[in-house]
């Protein structure tokens, strides 16, 4: 199985709480793959969301990033990200933990390692 074929369209999926995520926190899959864990997703975070609580996040998939809208701010870093950044994380890199104090819209994208 790999991602569906999917011309334009305006994506109309339901707004979820990921598994394992903090308050405030909810996602639209727009493409997924689960055998070979490969999706694509809107992601937003409510204004005043904190992930300080879980600490540094690593995972074991590449992870790509956009801000579509709004900010976070990286409490490790000292440092806010805004619309129109984009982040390209391995497996393994370090990020976070963050704050968003007026929320934020993203884009990720998540890949294995290898195929």
């Amino acid at each position: 199985m790999s991602k569906p074929e999917l011309e334009f369209h305006l994506p109309d999926g339901p707004w979820r709480a990921p598994a394992g995520a903090g308050p405030g926190v909810e996602e639209r899959v727009l493409a997924d793959d689960p055998e070979h864990g490969s999706r694509t997703a809107l992601v937003r975070w409510a204004p005043g969301t904190d992930t300080s609580a879980d600490g540094v996040a690593r995972h074991d998939f590449w992870e790509e990033v956009y801000l579509v809208e709004g900010a976070l701010h990286d409490l490790t870093l000292g440092r806010t990200f805004t619309a129109g950044m984009y982040a390209c994380r391995p497996p393994g890199m370090p990020h976070g933990p963050w704050t968003s104090p007026d929320g934020v819209t993203m884009l990720v994208i998540t890949y294995p390692d290898s195929p």
